[in-house]
C-alpha cells in the first residue's frame, strides 16, 4: 500500500510554470506506476500524464503533450509533473495516483491509490 501527498500548487498567471511534486510513503514506490490527474469545477476527473514503473515511458494527455513534463525520483519516493505555458485551462485540482502494472492507464478507475489534490489556479 502507498500513501500520497502532493505539493507545489498555487497561483499562477498565464504562461508561467509550476512543478507539482508527490511524495510517496512506503518502501516499494519504485515498483508503481504513477500518474497525474486533474478535475475542474463541474468536470470529470481527466488524465493527465502517467510513468511507468521504471521511468521508461510516459504518456501524456494531448492538451498538455510539450508542455508538461512527468518524472519520478525512486530514491526520493517522489514523482514530479513540470508544467511550463500554463493557460486558463489548466486550473483544476491536480491529483497524484498510483498503480502496481507496468503499463500506460488513462483511466481512473485503473488506479488503486490517490492523494487528496492540490489547487492549480491559472490567471489570464
Amino acid at each position: 500500500q502507498v500513501q500520497l501527498v502532493e505539493s507545489g500548487g498555487g497561483l499562477v498567471q498565464a504562461g508561467g510554470s509550476l512543478r507539482l511534486s508527490c511524495a510517496a510513503s512506503g518502501r516499494t514506490f519504485s515498483s508503481y506506476t504513477m500518474g497525474w490527474f486533474r478535475q475542474a469545477p463541474g468536470k470529470e476527473r481527466q488524465f493527465v500524464a502517467t510513468i511507468i514503473r521504471g521511468g521508461r515511458l510516459t504518456y501524456y494527455t494531448a492538451s498538455v503533450k510539450g508542455r508538461f513534463t512527468i518524472s519520478r525520483d525512486d530514491a526520493k519516493n517522489t514523482v514530479y509533473l513540470q508544467m511550463n505555458s500554463l493557460n486558463p485551462e489548466d486550473t483544476a485540482v491536480y491529483y497524484c495516483a498510483a498503480h502496481d502494472r507496468p503499463w500506460v492507464h488513462t483511466s481512473t478507475a485503473a488506479y488503486a491509490y490517490w492523494g487528496q489534490g492540490i489547487q492549480v489556479t491559472v490567471s489570464s
